[in-house]
Formats: structure tokens, sequence, C-alpha cells
């Protein structure tokens, strides 16, 4: 069994790699979506991620989806205990913004959907600047102390607002963020890397990035002549097109071969074992696509072999 590792300073014990729910309502129904939290629960993984808006862009969606499908899953597992559950904040169609008022209603929604008197971690999804973070957070300061949220945390914030954030947390003795969900991985590294990766390291806060595949891009699927039948396929096929996306291909394919493992596996490894970084998140839409996924949790590259992936991706 995978040991979990500490998230931060949370007393939270996660998996290396989190679950997406992103997929759950959207290119996975319900049915699959429950085959593909059964086979990552099976292997040891703990720890799902989602958000109350996912998947409100799908035809006939009200947003909500994913919440509700494995609300059901963990009632009908009866293993609430056993997982930590990552939601967000303020893209839901109803329930939109940051506003103190927003975020208290749309917490009581997504723990109905969830149905669970509590979430793990409570992520503000998209900042919103014209919120004042003394609203923001005195907001989620009142979930906590309520036993409605038991950590907070930020996606999508600029580092003078999430130093803003903690700096207020510290000096009014408030619920403070413990981790940090950025857009991350081996051709999108200046979406962290710099004043943001700064801040969490000063602060020490658990990152957790999304698009750790770069959208499909890092499974290795995406060739030059070949054509991926995916919703995704023209975010991820653009990387074909660039330098640092061919020399990530080639340095990808050779290690992967190294270790008898597959490309996502590789660009998964390098991301855990980036400074901060806590657990990558990926989504699979089949369970057949878990396997790469949650072989990162045993996977470890030389320093040399991390070296070259780093460099490929300059």
């Amino acid at each position: 069994m995978t040991s979990l590792r500490p998230l931060g300073s949370t007393d939270l014990n996660v998996f290396p790699l989190a679950l997406g729910g992103n997929v759950f309502g959207w290119t996975a129904d319900e049915a699959q979506s429950f085959a593909v939290l059964d086979a990552y629960a099976a292997a040891g993984g703990n720890f799902l991620d989602t958000a109350d808006s996912y998947s409100a862009w799908v035809t006939g969606n009200r947003g909500g989806e994913s919440e509700t499908i494995i609300g059901n899953w963990l009632r009908a597992r009866g293993n609430r205990s056993d997982v930590v559950i990552a939601t967000k904040v303020s893209q839901h169609p109803e329930y939109q913004g940051l506003t103190a008022g927003t975020i208290k209603a749309a917490a009581d929604a997504s723990l109905r959907r969830l149905g669970t008197d509590h979430i793990d971690l409570y992520y503000t999804h998209f900042d919103k600047p014209a919120v004042p973070v003394e609203e923001i957070i005195g907001a989620l300061d009142e979930l906590v102390a309520a036993g409605k949220v038991r950590h907070i945390a930020a996606s999508n914030i600029s580092p003078e607002r999430l130093k803003a954030s903690l700096d207020f947390s510290e000096r009014e003795g408030l619920a403070r963020y413990a981790a940090l969900q950025p857009h991350y991985n081996l051709v999108s590294r200046e979406t962290y890397e710099g004043a943001l990766l700064d801040v969490a390291a000063q602060s020490g806060l658990a990152a957790v990035p999304y698009y750790g595949l770069a959208a499909g891009f890092l499974t290795g699927k995406y060739r030059p002549g070949t054509a991926v039948d995916s919703p995704r396929a023209a975010g991820a096929g653009k990387h074909l097109r660039t330098g640092r996306g061919r020399r990530v291909l080639t340095a990808l394919d050779e290690i992967a071969a190294a270790h008898d493992t597959r490309p996502a596996t590789v660009a998964l490894a390098w991301l855990a074992s980036r400074p901060t970084v806590a657990a990558p998140i990926a989504s699979a839409r089949t369970a057949g696509q878990l396997p790469a996924l949650l072989a990162v949790a045993e996977l470890r590259l030389t320093e040399a072999e991390l070296h070259r992936l780093t460099q490929a991706a300059a």
C-alpha cells in the first residue's frame, strides 16, 4: 500500500495523486465514474478534487453534477471517513463570485450534493479582485468555525492577493490558506514558477497542481499526424507546435522506456518532485486510464532524469 503524505501543515494525509472529478458528469456518466472511483480507492487513493461548477459547461447540465456523483458514490460505498474531499467555490452558475453570502450559500449547496457535513479542503476557484480579501477570508473562517470546512485553499490567484490574504489571516487570527492549486506542468511552468511559487514556499502552502498532464498532451498520445478524439484535443495538440513540447515528448519517451512505464507516469513524477507540490491532479474517464496515473506513487526518477526533464521543459 502506497504511503499517504501530509498535505502541507494540515492534519490531512493524502495519496500522492489527486483524482480529478472534472470528467464526472461530462465525459464519464455515473456508472463510468463509479468504476473510476472504485479503482482509485482500491489502489489506496483517497484524495478527490472537484468543484461546484463541474460540469456546467455541458449542454443540459446545471453545475454540481460532479459533486452529486461523488456524493452518490460515497453514500453507496459508505466510505466518507476514508476520503479527503476538495471542492471549490466561485464559478457555479447560481453562485458566481466570492462575496461572503455567495461563499456560504455555495458551501451549503456543495455539502448537500456531496451528502456530507464537512468539506476537507475548500478552494476559492477563481479569485475576484473586486472583493476585499477581508470579506473572503472572513466568510471562509466562519465556515471553518461552524465545522463545515476543515481547511481552506486558493486557486487561480495572483501572488499579491495570495500574500494579502495570508497576511490578513495571520494578523486577525483567522483561518489561513493551507494549499494552492496552480496550473502547472512540464509545458506550463511559468504559470506557477516565480512569484506565486515563492509565496507558497515562504508560507508553507502545499501545491496541488491542475492540468498536470496538459489536458492529455503529456500522456504521449498526441503525435504529429495523429488525430485524437477528445474534447480537449485542440488545446492539448497545440504543444506539438512548440519546441518545448517536442523536447519534452522526446525526454518523456526515453525515460519512460528506461523504467518500462508510460510518459504520463513520468510527467506526473516530475511534477510530484517539484518544490511545494504535495500531489498533482489527474483525471480518468475510464478505469483503464488509471494505472498510468496511479503508478506515479511508486516511480522514483533519478536526479539526472529529473534534470533532463527540467531542461527539456525550459
